[in-house]
């Protein structure tokens, strides 16, 4: 199994449009915000708004913005909506397809690799990928001081 592009971009995509906090986003700022082709993210996006992930608001200040809230969205319903199938191999998505199965050595193997992948993406929403990428840029915004200043920012509340 190998996630492409479309389901990694759709997930940014996902997670810039969040930060409009229900405000309309145009694909033009998305795209250059997270580093997309806007030709590629049209196609994206337009995969994103007929699973239902997000809709569009038309107008001047039209845009994109969530369909549902961020903690009702997992990555496992994106990455599903983006590639099909997910199983490691065929044979767990469809047993007719392998004269092996029940008898093949490597099947449990298999079971328990779509399980896991299973778990981690259906137990992680876009509100959780949403805190992440907050995570990432104070982080980041920490790292910049401190190669710059010696010391990190001081934060507001501090």
């Amino acid at each position: 199994m190998w996630i492409s592009t479309k389901a990694q971009y759709g997930l940014r995509a996902l997670v810039e449009i969040s930060k409009g906090e229900g405000e309309p986003m145009a694909l033009k700022h998305v795209a250059e915000a997270q580093d997309i082709s806007q030709h590629y993210l049209e196609q994206i996006a337009s995969n994103l708004r007929r699973a239902g992930f997000i809709r569009s608001v038309r107008g001047a200040f039209g845009g994109y913005k969530l369909a549902r809230a961020p903690e009702l969205i997992s990555t496992l319903d994106v990455v599903e909506a983006m590639e099909g199938s997910i199983a490691p191999v065929e044979c767990i998505e469809d047993s007719s397809s392998c004269s092996h199965i029940s008898a093949c050595g490597t099947e449990n193997l298999w079971r328990r690799v779509d399980f896991a992948i299973r778990d981690v993406l259906g137990n992680t929403t876009l509100a959780d990928l949403m805190r992440e990428a907050e995570f990432a840029t104070a982080t980041a915004k920490m790292r910049a001081s401190i190669a710059q200043h010696g010391e990190p920012l001081q934060m507001a509340n501090d």
